[in-house]
């Protein structure tokens, strides 16, 4: 059995008919001594609605989900790499992306026969938004396996605008001091006028450079607050993974008692059959107890009506006997 073609054909049917069809595919790997097929399918999981939803998006709209993914791919090194510009440039296209392909998913379900509720299409665009975060949610998604509607997103922050690096300002003077007329600063004979444009020149120097210290410092501090907003980011990404992990085993738990209830629902049913069976074996046994009984009965009366004949018969014969040695006297 290959597993993989039975993924796929699984987790394109409807979510209603996933178990129903997983357990007909455990049985023939069972029935067929594939012990290894029979655990691996086994173990796949039944999809909720939106996460259904948007594997049916993936699979039937796969030149929108390849463009979609594609932008994950730029977001996430977008923000490896810090580029606050791109992601500014993406966050917006994200977003509008994002809400368009829910209300996709939510028509391709409608035309498979599911109505979407405005909690499974938030939770569609949820999903989404962890498709374009998180690596391994993509892959997911775009081979249509998705188990579980992520119920927050997970990956970037909000990028400001003002969060780009800021740029120095070119260098508009020269270092205080040497900046004025271009006369000799010492000279005995300057003016007050040329001692007064030396000072103003030599504060706006003062100025720029302190801009430039500052600018510097600014950048620096934003540098460090996106790096520190990354690290937060990727810790947020891995308490989601764990807790998606954590719903999936309970899921798993979950589906595992359904399964269980309906074996022993099953159980019970061939139990009752099998009671059923039982009584009306019980009922025939009886009935037939009393045709036995009925029919001895009726041997020993026939054969006590067969002993009085013998009785009879020999009583004939013994009085025939007797006339015939009686006629053989008188004619002697």
């Amino acid at each position: 059995m290959d597993v993989e073609e039975v993924a796929d054909e699984l987790y394109g049917l409807r979510p209603a008919e996933f178990v129903a069809a997983r357990d007909t595919y455990v049985a023939r790997a069972r029935a067929a001594k594939d012990a290894r097929a029979a655990k691996a399918v086994a173990a796949l999981r039944r999809p909720s609605i939106a996460a259904w939803a948007a594997n049916r998006l993936a699979r039937q709209r796969q030149r929108e989900a390849q463009q979609f993914l594609a932008l994950g791919t730029t977001l996430r090194e977008a923000h490896r790499t810090l580029d606050a510009e791109q992601l500014r440039a993406a966050s917006a296209q994200r977003q509008e992306l994002i809400a368009a392909l829910a209300r996709t998913a939510a028509a391709l379900a409608g035309e498979a026969g599911l109505s979407v509720s405005d909690t499974v299409q938030h939770e569609i665009e949820q999903t989404l938004h962890g498709v374009l975060a998180d690596r391994d949610v993509a892959e997911q998604w775009a081979r249509g396996r998705l188990v579980k509607a992520l119920e927050a997103a997970v990956g970037f922050p909000e990028v400001a605008p003002e969060a780009a690096p800021a740029r120095i300002p070119a260098d508009e003077g020269e270092a205080p001091g040497s900046e004025g007329t271009g006369e000799d600063p010492g000279s005995e004979g300057e003016g007050a006028s040329e001692k007064s444009a030396r000072a103003a020149a030599g504060r706006s120097a003062s100025r720029r450079k302190a801009a430039r210290g500052e600018d510097a410092r600014r950048r620096r501090a934003r540098e460090r607050a996106l790096a520190e907003a990354g690290e937060a980011d990727g810790e947020v990404s891995r308490r989601e993974r764990e807790l998606a992990a954590a719903r999936e085993a309970r899921q798993a738990a979950v589906e595992e008692v359904d399964a269980s209830a309906e074996r022993v629902g099953r159980l019970e049913r061939e139990l009752h059959e099998e009671r059923q069976a039982r009584q009306e074996a019980r009922t025939a046994a009886t009935a037939a107890g009393k045709e036995v009984t009925a029919a001895e009965h009726a041997v020993r009366e026939a054969r006590r009506v067969a002993a009085q004949k013998a009785v009879a018969l020999q009583d004939l014969e013994r009085q025939a006997s007797e006339r015939q040695a009686s006629e053989r006297q008188d004619k002697a």
